[in-house]
């Protein structure tokens, strides 16, 4: 089944592929913020190895998919090599570290004083959603970058290890969706409402994605680049945001091995697809 999804996506367009495997990782988020009308509360202890597995993922896309594959197709010996990828994942983290200093946000699990970014009258259920939306942008860009280096033909870009990542976020936006849809129900607001905040948080994705695949596939020497930055993003993420959420209660052992698991997971869909 999966040498079948493999094999179409690298018989199509890099761009509409990327799109697909984006909406694909749209798709789950909305599953997991469907669980709102499944559930009347929210397991706290499981929340927080969701949000585990969710960095752990992350981490070992950010090697595995993007770090690895860029640095490999860098030109060049020694630390010539790795120039691209140092600054690539510089910019990647200063990218998110401005947008995180900027855009009004509310991690989950903290409190409304909590919220960052310039001070705004917003309600906190905008503000939860903008949190997972700024996760979404790097994970969005990093599947685009990937399939367009398949297209433009670098080593170290397969369509295996393309939907391989893409299936990894996928994975981990499943517990995303319900993170947002959950706190939003908890305030009253309705299951529906609830629904639509959680999935929205998804649907910059499949932007990124294009616009990472199109800017590769037309400006081909900037993908060890754009791959890094992918990566430095995502990083910042899962250090700022992703691992201070889940040690916040007593569950930190079970945050930490659903990091594990999701290392894991991500590892081994990379190299086995890849």
């Amino acid at each position: 089944m999966l040498d079948q999804i493999v094999e179409y996506m690298g018989s199509i367009d890099p761009i509409l592929a990327a799109f697909y495997a984006t909406m694909f990782t749209w798709f789950l988020t909305a599953l997991g913020a469907a669980l709102v009308f499944l559930v009347k509360g929210m397991n706290r202890a499981l929340f927080d190895g969701m949000l585990g597995f969710t960095g752990g993922v992350m981490v070992a896309a950010s090697f595995w998919s993007l770090l690895a594959p860029g640095i490999e197709m860098s030109p060049g010996e020694g630390f010539q090599k790795v120039v691209p990828a140092v600054v690539g994942f510089g910019l990647g983290a200063i990218f998110l570290f401005g947008l995180d200093k900027v855009l009004p946000h509310l991690h989950v699990n903290f409190k409304e004083s909590e919220k960052e970014g310039v001070k705004t009258p917003w309600h906190k259920t905008t503000l939860l959603v903008l949190a997972i939306t700024m996760h979404n942008i790097p994970e969005g860009l990093a599947v685009g970058v990937l399939f367009g280096g398949v297209a433009a033909g670098f080593d170290g870009a397969t369509i295996g290890g393309a939907v391989a990542l893409a299936i990894g976020i996928g994975l981990q936006n499943f517990p995303e969706g319900f993170a947002v849809s959950m706190p939003i129900r908890r305030q009253g607001v309705s299951k529906f409402k609830s629904f639509m905040y959680g999935q929205s948080s998804a649907i910059v994705e499949p932007i990124a994605a294009v616009i990472g695949a199109w800017a590769v596939m037309t400006f081909q020497p900037i993908l060890p680049y754009a791959l890094s930055f992918a990566a430095g993003a995502m990083i910042f993420v899962v250090v700022e945001e992703v691992i201070p959420e889940t040690q916040r209660d007593k569950y930190t052992d079970i945050a930490t091995m659903g990091f594990i698991l999701g290392f894991i997971v991500m590892m081994t869909l990379d190299v086995g697809l890849g």
